[in-house]
Protein backbone atom coordinates (compact mmCIF):
# COMPACT_ATOMS: atom_id res chain seq x y z
CA UNK A 1 0.00 0.00 0.00
CA UNK A 2 2.70 2.59 1.04
CA UNK A 3 6.58 2.42 -0.15
CA UNK A 4 8.85 5.21 1.20
CA UNK A 5 12.62 4.81 -0.21
CA UNK A 6 15.68 6.48 0.45
CA UNK A 7 13.59 9.86 1.52
CA UNK A 8 15.28 13.26 2.26
CA UNK A 9 14.11 16.47 2.89
CA UNK A 10 14.88 19.84 4.13
CA UNK A 11 14.04 22.92 6.14
CA UNK A 12 16.06 25.71 4.65
CA UNK A 13 19.86 24.35 5.13
CA UNK A 14 18.61 21.68 7.51
CA UNK A 15 18.58 17.99 6.24
CA UNK A 16 16.15 16.81 8.76
CA UNK A 17 15.28 13.58 6.66
CA UNK A 18 18.47 11.69 5.22
CA UNK A 19 16.97 8.63 3.56
CA UNK A 20 13.96 7.25 5.37
CA UNK A 21 13.04 4.18 4.18
CA UNK A 22 9.80 2.12 4.76
CA UNK A 23 6.42 0.09 3.73
CA UNK A 24 2.95 -0.38 5.18
CA UNK A 25 0.88 -3.40 4.02
CA UNK A 26 -2.65 -3.16 3.19
CA UNK A 27 -4.77 -3.79 6.21
CA UNK A 28 -1.25 -2.99 8.21
CA UNK A 29 -0.56 -0.81 11.18
CA UNK A 30 2.77 0.86 11.85
CA UNK A 31 3.97 2.81 14.12
CA UNK A 32 6.68 5.51 13.61
CA UNK A 33 8.16 6.13 16.84
CA UNK A 34 11.18 8.23 18.29
CA UNK A 35 12.12 11.14 20.30
CA UNK A 36 10.61 14.37 19.66
CA UNK A 37 12.68 16.33 16.85
CA UNK A 38 13.67 12.75 15.14
CA UNK A 39 11.77 13.59 12.09
CA UNK A 40 8.39 12.04 12.54
CA UNK A 41 6.02 14.33 11.52
CA UNK A 42 8.11 15.68 8.44
CA UNK A 43 8.56 12.25 7.41
CA UNK A 44 4.66 12.50 7.41
CA UNK A 45 4.05 15.31 5.79
CA UNK A 46 6.45 14.33 3.01
CA UNK A 47 4.74 11.44 2.66
CA UNK A 48 1.48 13.98 1.91
CA UNK A 49 2.90 16.48 -0.19
CA UNK A 50 3.30 18.91 2.80
CA UNK A 51 7.15 19.28 2.73
CA UNK A 52 8.45 18.48 -0.65
CA UNK A 53 11.13 15.77 -0.69
CA UNK A 54 14.46 16.30 -2.13
CA UNK A 55 16.07 13.09 -2.70
CA UNK A 56 13.93 9.52 -2.51
CA UNK A 57 10.56 8.53 -3.56
CA UNK A 58 7.24 8.23 -2.65
CA UNK A 59 4.60 5.04 -3.81
CA UNK A 60 1.13 5.11 -2.74
CA UNK A 61 -0.98 1.40 -4.09
CA UNK A 62 2.04 1.42 -6.53
CA UNK A 63 2.04 4.90 -8.34
CA UNK A 64 5.19 7.23 -7.84
CA UNK A 65 3.22 10.36 -5.82
CA UNK A 66 6.30 11.76 -4.98
CA UNK A 67 6.79 15.54 -5.42
CA UNK A 68 2.81 15.69 -6.02
CA UNK A 69 0.32 18.39 -4.48
CA UNK A 70 -1.49 17.07 -1.36
CA UNK A 71 -5.02 17.92 -2.68
CA UNK A 72 -3.78 15.19 -5.65
CA UNK A 73 -2.49 13.06 -3.28
CA UNK A 74 -5.53 12.78 -0.66
CA UNK A 75 -7.66 12.45 -3.82
CA UNK A 76 -5.99 8.98 -4.60
CA UNK A 77 -6.75 7.71 -1.48
CA UNK A 78 -4.27 8.96 1.35
CA UNK A 79 -5.45 10.44 4.66
CA UNK A 80 -3.98 12.50 6.66
CA UNK A 81 -4.54 13.51 10.72
CA UNK A 82 -2.17 16.17 11.65
CA UNK A 83 -0.87 16.69 14.84
CA UNK A 84 -2.21 20.03 15.33
CA UNK A 85 -6.21 18.49 14.56
CA UNK A 86 -6.80 22.10 12.58
CA UNK A 87 -10.35 21.74 12.71
CA UNK A 88 -12.60 24.07 11.51
CA UNK A 89 -13.51 25.88 14.85
CA UNK A 90 -16.39 27.93 13.69
CA UNK A 91 -18.04 24.77 12.10
CA UNK A 92 -20.27 22.60 13.16
CA UNK A 93 -19.31 18.67 13.67
CA UNK A 94 -21.31 18.29 10.82
CA UNK A 95 -20.16 20.95 8.84
CA UNK A 96 -16.84 19.81 9.84
CA UNK A 97 -17.90 16.19 8.49
CA UNK A 98 -18.97 17.49 5.21
CA UNK A 99 -15.93 19.35 4.14
CA UNK A 100 -14.20 16.08 4.11
CA UNK A 101 -16.35 14.24 1.81
CA UNK A 102 -14.86 12.55 -1.26
CA UNK A 103 -16.78 10.04 -3.50
CA UNK A 104 -16.78 6.19 -2.52
CA UNK A 105 -13.77 4.07 -3.38
CA UNK A 106 -14.08 0.66 -5.39
CA UNK A 107 -14.00 -1.95 -2.74
CA UNK A 108 -14.29 -0.49 0.20
CA UNK A 109 -17.56 0.93 2.01
CA UNK A 110 -18.62 4.27 2.21
CA UNK A 111 -17.73 6.23 5.42
CA UNK A 112 -20.91 8.51 5.72
CA UNK A 113 -21.80 10.54 9.17
CA UNK A 114 -23.61 7.84 10.86
CA UNK A 115 -20.82 5.20 10.35
CA UNK A 116 -18.04 7.71 11.86
CA UNK A 117 -20.68 8.39 14.72
CA UNK A 118 -20.82 4.34 15.31
CA UNK A 119 -17.02 4.60 15.78
CA UNK A 120 -17.05 7.58 17.90
CA UNK A 121 -20.35 7.99 19.24
CA UNK A 122 -19.27 10.53 21.67
CA UNK A 123 -19.52 12.92 18.41
CA UNK A 124 -22.84 11.69 17.32
CA UNK A 125 -24.14 13.70 20.63
CA UNK A 126 -23.02 16.92 19.48
CA UNK A 127 -24.01 17.17 15.98
CA UNK A 128 -24.60 20.61 16.02
CA UNK A 129 -21.90 22.18 18.07
CA UNK A 130 -19.01 23.98 16.73
CA UNK A 131 -15.45 22.66 16.64
CA UNK A 132 -14.47 25.57 18.99
CA UNK A 133 -16.60 24.39 21.63
CA UNK A 134 -14.91 20.64 21.76
CA UNK A 135 -12.15 19.27 24.33
CA UNK A 136 -9.01 18.21 22.90
CA UNK A 137 -10.05 14.24 22.71
CA UNK A 138 -13.55 15.48 21.09
CA UNK A 139 -11.32 17.55 18.48
CA UNK A 140 -9.08 14.80 17.82
CA UNK A 141 -11.71 12.22 17.33
CA UNK A 142 -13.32 15.01 14.92
CA UNK A 143 -10.04 15.03 13.03
CA UNK A 144 -9.82 11.50 12.09
CA UNK A 145 -13.86 10.84 11.76
CA UNK A 146 -13.51 14.25 9.33
CA UNK A 147 -10.71 12.47 7.41
CA UNK A 148 -12.12 9.32 7.13
CA UNK A 149 -15.49 11.02 5.38
CA UNK A 150 -12.53 11.46 2.12
CA UNK A 151 -12.81 7.17 2.45
CA UNK A 152 -9.09 6.89 2.50
CA UNK A 153 -7.64 3.57 1.90
CA UNK A 154 -4.15 4.70 4.10
CA UNK A 155 -4.13 7.28 6.64
CA UNK A 156 -1.15 9.44 8.54
CA UNK A 157 -1.98 9.47 12.38
CA UNK A 158 0.60 11.92 13.93
CA UNK A 159 0.44 11.71 17.29
CA UNK A 160 -3.31 11.12 17.92
CA UNK A 161 -2.83 9.67 21.54
CA UNK A 162 -0.88 13.05 22.61
CA UNK A 163 -2.34 15.46 26.15
CA UNK A 164 -5.24 13.27 26.04
CA UNK A 165 -6.94 11.94 29.00
CA UNK A 166 -6.36 7.78 29.26
CA UNK A 167 -10.16 7.44 28.58
CA UNK A 168 -9.67 9.04 25.45
CA UNK A 169 -6.88 7.41 24.59
CA UNK A 170 -8.40 3.40 24.81
CA UNK A 171 -11.40 5.17 22.72
CA UNK A 172 -8.32 6.00 19.86
CA UNK A 173 -6.79 2.58 20.66
CA UNK A 174 -10.14 0.59 19.92
CA UNK A 175 -10.73 3.19 16.57
CA UNK A 176 -7.68 2.27 15.25
CA UNK A 177 -8.17 -1.45 15.72
CA UNK A 178 -11.58 -1.38 14.12
CA UNK A 179 -9.85 1.02 10.97
CA UNK A 180 -7.44 -2.38 11.01
CA UNK A 181 -10.22 -4.95 10.76
CA UNK A 182 -11.81 -2.29 7.70
CA UNK A 183 -8.70 -2.73 5.76
CA UNK A 184 -7.35 0.60 6.02
CA UNK A 185 -4.10 0.76 6.51
CA UNK A 186 -2.08 3.27 9.45
CA UNK A 187 0.42 4.96 9.37
CA UNK A 188 1.02 6.11 13.49
CA UNK A 189 3.67 8.61 14.68
CA UNK A 190 4.26 8.31 18.63
CA UNK A 191 6.13 9.01 21.68
CA UNK A 192 3.65 6.55 23.68
CA UNK A 193 5.32 2.85 23.71
CA UNK A 194 1.92 1.46 25.71
CA UNK A 195 -0.36 3.15 23.05
CA UNK A 196 1.57 1.91 20.25
CA UNK A 197 1.47 -1.39 21.92
CA UNK A 198 -2.47 -1.41 21.44
CA UNK A 199 -2.43 -1.30 18.14
CA UNK A 200 0.38 -1.91 15.91
CA UNK A 201 1.55 -4.92 14.36
CA UNK A 202 5.39 -3.29 13.59
CA UNK A 203 7.33 -0.16 14.27
CA UNK A 204 10.09 2.02 12.70
CA UNK A 205 12.72 3.77 14.81
CA UNK A 206 13.23 6.99 14.01
CA UNK A 207 16.67 8.94 14.88
CA UNK A 208 18.32 12.20 13.68
CA UNK A 209 15.78 11.53 10.49
CA UNK A 210 17.15 7.83 9.67
CA UNK A 211 15.44 4.69 10.76
CA UNK A 212 17.68 2.72 12.89
CA UNK A 213 15.47 -0.26 13.73
CA UNK A 214 12.51 -1.89 12.45
CA UNK A 215 10.46 -4.88 13.47
CA UNK A 216 7.40 -6.20 15.25
CA UNK A 217 6.41 -4.59 18.46
CA UNK A 218 7.22 -7.33 20.52
CA UNK A 219 10.44 -7.84 18.90
CA UNK A 220 10.77 -4.04 20.41
CA UNK A 221 9.78 -4.77 23.96
CA UNK A 222 12.39 -7.39 24.33
CA UNK A 223 15.19 -4.81 22.76
CA UNK A 224 16.19 -2.99 25.83
CA UNK A 225 19.29 -1.52 24.33
CA UNK A 226 16.92 -0.06 21.53
CA UNK A 227 14.45 1.39 23.50
CA UNK A 228 16.97 2.69 26.06
CA UNK A 229 19.40 4.29 23.05
CA UNK A 230 16.06 5.68 20.66
CA UNK A 231 12.99 6.34 23.00
CA UNK A 232 13.96 6.71 26.69
CA UNK A 233 13.68 10.27 27.78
Amino acid sequence: MLEVEGLHAHYGRAHILQGVTLSAAQGEVVALLGRNGAGKSTTMKAIMGLVRPTGGRVRFQGQDVTGREPFEIARQGLGYVPEERRIFTELTVMENLDVGRQPPRAGLAPWTPERVFALFPSLGAMRARPGGRMSGGEQQMLTIARTLMGNPRLILLDEPSEGLAPVIVERMAAAILELKREGITVLLSEQNLHFARLVSDRACVLEKGAIRWEGTLAALMEAEEVRAQYLSV
